[in-house]
């Protein structure tokens, strides 16, 4: 099932549930490592024990957050 909490990709390698918090005009927390495949098909990691995921696509360094989405447009 996609959905299912029980998957074991949204798992850490203790097995805990992976943390993600969503922030109302900001980025997605991530608790990392984290793999991220974009749209074209590549990858990009980050084996930080945080990440920020852009959402806004304001970035310049998408999909990771520079914090843009706090620049008026």
């Amino acid at each position: 099932m996609p959905n299912d909490p029980s998957d074991s990709a949204a798992r850490d390698s203790a097995g805990r549930a992976r943390r993600i918090s969503v922030q109302r005009r900001g980025p997605l927390l991530v608790e990392g490592p984290v793999e991220i495949e974009l749209e074209d098909g590549s990858t990009v990691s980050s084996d930080r024990f945080r990440v920020a995921l852009c959402t806004c696509r304001r970035s310049r360094r998408y999909p990771w957050c520079d914090t843009s989405h706090r620049r008026k447009a």
